[in-house]
């Protein structure tokens, strides 16, 4: 009896359980507080710095095709950084018409998205109830299916026999067959009906979010239909607007299948330079370098995006 008396005292009363549900109730909340920041760290923080340590080596023929930053020698740690793939992009003008490009066609397609989404918008916000979920399924469902066999469809639909030019001809419209695929024009149509209903989804949330009684004051008073649409409905939804284009622009910045796929050789964005440098040249540092320029230009929208919602909520808060 006498040789079992330490061991039972040893052992923790209640085991395991007992440990984890102490720790939970001392630490639970700074666990919970945590899991975003590790989730941020492992997802976005640590792939950007891998990719920036890319960027600030050298392309060598090896497997990864570039040099360590850091190296140990005769027992001696020498570091070497490369700033020459930035100063590569500023000497090429093939860099900046591209950035150029993307933004340009970013910057359109996010219009067109808002001129086409808001009135969707408008539509299955203004529905009857009964109808109003089938809507949104219709505006969500073709994100059901892959992104590539949507945009191969629309080479379908935009080349020379395809859908379009063969109804247009039968309307007698045209007499000979256009030229969309393989053009700007045909990127514009795929960006546009690719993130569309990243346009629709955050207005349609703000519309249903008015007070509709403040529109009724406006009317009351005098102001015109138009006039109060501008000045009472546009900006209570201004949150959704904003929130909307940004879902369209950032992506439609980087988008490589679109250009590639409907795009002809003047459709030089910087998703296909990306893909050149990384997979046809093989310079992992040239192609890091452009990623982390890329990612420079976007954190401006985003942190005006971030002032923004910050202003919003100390209005409303």
């Amino acid at each position: 009896m006498n040789t079992l008396e330490p061991a039972a005292q040893s052992k923790p009363p209640g085991g395991f359980k007992l440990w984890l549900s102490q720790l939970q109730m001392k630490h639970g909340r700074k666990l919970v507080i945590a899991l975003p920041y590790i989730w941020l760290i492992l997802l976005f923080l640590l792939p950007f710095l891998i990719v920036f340590k890319i960027s600030l080596s050298e392309m060598a023929r090896a497997i990864p095709p570039y040099t360590e930053l850091m190296e140990w020698a005769d027992g001696q740690l020498s570091i070497t950084l490369n700033l020459g793939n930035f100063l590569q992009l500023t000497d090429d003008p093939l860099y900046f018409d591209a950035y150029l490009q993307s933004l340009q066609v970013a910057a359109i397609s996010t219009f067109c998205c808002l001129l086409i989404g808001y009135p969707l918008a408008w539509a299955v916000a203004h529905s009857k109830p009964s109808t109003r979920n089938i809507l949104l399924l219709l505006v969500i469902l073709p994100s059901w299916t892959s992104f590539l066999i949507r945009v191969y469809a629309w080479m379908g639909i935009l080349k020379n026999n395809g859908v379009l030019n063969n109804f247009l001809l039968w309307l007698g419209v045209i007499d000979q067959p256009l030229t969309i695929l393989h053009t700007n024009l045909a990127v514009y149509i795929g960006i546009v009906y690719a993130y569309v209903p990243f346009m629709v989804l955050p207005i349609y949330t703000a519309l249903i979010r008015i007070d509709y009684s403040l529109v009724e004051a406006a009317l009351d008073l005098g102001a015109r239909p138009l006039k109060t649409f501008f000045t009472v409905i546009v900006p209570l939804t201004k949150g959704g607007i904003i929130a909307g284009s940004m879902l369209v622009f950032i992506p439609a910045v980087g988008e490589f299948v679109i250009p590639e796929l409907l795009g002809g050789p003047d459709s030089i964005m910087i998703g296909r330079v990306l893909w050149q440098e990384f997979f046809n040249n093989r310079d992992w540092p040239v192609a890091s370098a452009v990623a982390i320029i890329m990612l420079l230009l976007l954190i401006v929208p985003i942190m005006w995006f971030h002032k923004h919602q910050q202003k919003s909520v100390g209005e409303h808060g």
